[in-house]
């Protein structure tokens, strides 16, 4: 039986701050990337999963939800089917840009390579 997503926080190159719902035995990490200010493209780890293994195998349906209020994100990603064949997701989003008018790209990927437990059998 699958686990009970869990929360997590984390902030991006802007200091934007994201509340990351995630199920524990799929997630390993999220990663961010945006354009900075210098024009430059940049990617950080914005959330990595605490666990080192998974405790069980994935259930069925998989969720991931990224917010953040300040920057109008509210996605959530859902994977059915076997997550095992899905090693990553990646979204792209349209958000304020920094200096009020017009928009900036953002974009998630989520990463699914959390090992299972040596002798799990799963």
């Amino acid at each position: 039986m699958a686990r009970h997503n869990r929360e997590g926080i984390g902030s991006d190159q802007e200091g934007f701050e994201y509340r990351v719902s995630y199920q524990p035995d799929w997630l390993r990490h999220v990663k961010v990337t945006r354009r900075l200010p210098s024009g430059r493209q940049s990617t950080m780890t914005l959330f990595r999963n605490p666990a080192e293994f998974q405790e069980r195998a994935p259930g069925s349906q998989v969720r991931t939800r990224i917010t953040c209020p300040e920057q109008e994100v509210d996605l959530e990603v859902t994977v059915r089917g076997d997550q095992a064949r899905v090693s990553r997701c990646t979204v792209t989003c349209r958000v304020p840009a920094e200096e009020g008018t017009g928009t900036d790209e953002i974009t998630f990927t989520l990463e699914n390579n959390l090992p299972s437990a040596p002798g799990s059998g799963f």
